[in-house]
């Protein structure tokens, strides 16, 4: 099951290592009024990214039971991946909580293992320090029996593991077709302006253009790992 928080917001690469594995997908628009279904039905669940904030109940009351939707599967072990808004939503579903972090952190950066995720068995997959694209103002934190995978210079929690389930606060599943269409909706584009300043939404889509090929042979590395831990051959 995908669970989506704006359409253009899709899994992109990881679709297609589910697609490669001949995976049945059920998409959930929740922003569109999208109805859970029963979690037990489903062999694994990606959360996806969006615009708002986890905890922006008054404005998304949907968010309430998504949490508690995320609660459920992932305390019974059913895998779970999030990105980005999708991460945070995880890390408050089992314990955490997500909140505004002191800046955006946006544009193509490094992220670092930590000691943790060089030894963790989906983690480990990458080298480090990897590429990627941060597009987020919100940061999380996590219950202690979570593990800290990865950091940046500005946020400290980029990836974690809690049993089945795993975050990831950024974005590396985004396809060359995802980058177009993002380039024209105009409150992305406004959202990149006000972070990086003239002109930076339009520097930031064309690096990231030229790291694409890097940045989703990492996520398609990372994902295929996170599978074959958590589901075996899914």
């Amino acid at each position: 099951m995908v669970l989506q928080h704006r359409a253009c917001e899709r899994p992109g690469v990881i679709e297609e290592v589910l697609r490669a594995r001949s995976a049945r997908l059920t998409r959930v628009g929740l922003d569109e009024g999208g109805h859970l279904p029963d979690w037990r039905g489903f062999d694994l669940v990606v959360v996806m990214g969006g615009p708002m904030g986890a905890y922006e109940d008054a404005a998304h009351p949907w968010l309430v039971d998504e949490r508690a939707f995320l609660a459920a599967a992932a305390a019974a072990g059913t895998p779970c991946y999030g990105v980005c808004l999708g991460a945070q939503l995880l890390a408050a579903a089992i314990g955490g909580r997500a909140y505004p972090g002191p800046a955006p952190e946006v544009g193509v950066m490094e992220v670092t293992l930590t000691a943790a995720g060089q030894t963790d068995a989906v983690m480990s997959i990458l080298a480090s320090p990897f590429t990627a694209l941060q597009w987020h103002g919100d940061t999380f934190d996590l219950p202690d029996d979570a593990v800290v995978l990865a950091s940046s210079t500005a946020y400290a929690r980029q990836a974690f593991r809690w049993r089945n389930t795993m975050g990831v606060q950024f974005h590396a599943e985004v396809t060359a077709d995802m980058v177009d269409e993002w380039a024209a909706l105009d409150d992305y584009v406004d959202y990149l302006e006000s972070a990086l300043g003239p002109g930076g939404a339009e520097r930031l889509f064309n690096e990231l253009r030229r790291s694409l090929a890097e940045i989703n042979a990492t996520c398609r590395a990372l994902f295929e790992q996170f599978l074959m831990v958590t589901r075996g051959n899914v």
